[in-house]
């Protein structure tokens, strides 16, 4: 007869994804991190010059960028869960449900890139845009690459390649999504809000 602490027992506790993405992850933060830094020392030294800038961005669409990013990472979070629980179709519908969530952010920063653009706020404009540019520009190219792992997970869970028991790429390609989600979230009221 089995107790409840022998199930506890045999309950293998293991860090999710692969010990390489972890290593690349803290890697990419550590850069994330000296440009974040980089750019809150700048607006320490030029706080009139920083907030006069950021009145050219849309607060609004700050948010909505923040929100479609989070729904993207719920929905890949759910999607390893309903992997885990043998369910690989839901799984990769939930992908591709992220994968769209993505695209919305793709579309609302090309369109705000195209506004400040049109305005001159461009990498020359000032120290702001110029970090500006830095940050988000670089940020944007990590979006683009996880849309490309979302929609590789999404295929190879059409093609039942991970299951419960076989699934540490997929949590690797969530994983980075999360730290994508988690720049942003940093990302956001340091460009956007805070003054």
């Amino acid at each position: 007869m089995s107790t409840s602490s022998e199930t506890f027992a045999r309950v293998e506790r293991r860090v999710p994804g692969d010990l390489a993405m972890w290593i690349f992850i803290f890697a990419e933060l550590a850069v994330f991190g000296i440009l974040i830094l980089a750019f809150a020392t700048t607006q320490a030294l030029n706080p009139e010059l920083f907030a006069q800038s950021r009145q050219a961005l849309d607060n609004s669409t700050g948010l909505a960028l923040t929100l479609s990013l989070l729904t993207s990472g719920l929905l890949a979070a759910l999607a390893v869960e309903q992997v885990r629980g043998g369910e690989q179709g839901r799984g990769g519908w939930l992908l591709l449900a992220a994968l769209v969530s993505a695209c919305v952010y793709v579309v609302l920063k090309l369109g705000e890139y195209g506004h400040l653009a049109g305005l001159g706020l461009d990498l020359e404009y000032n120290t702001f845009f110029t970090l500006y540019w830095i940050l988000t520009g670089f940020h944007f190219l990590h979006v683009l690459l996880g849309m490309l792992i979302l929609g590789y997970m999404a295929n190879r869970c059409r093609l039942r390649a991970y299951g419960p028991g076989a699934c540490s790429g997929l949590e690797s390609g969530v994983l980075y999504w999360h730290m994508v989600d988690l720049v942003w979230v940093l990302l956001f009221p340091l460009v956007y809000v805070l003054g």
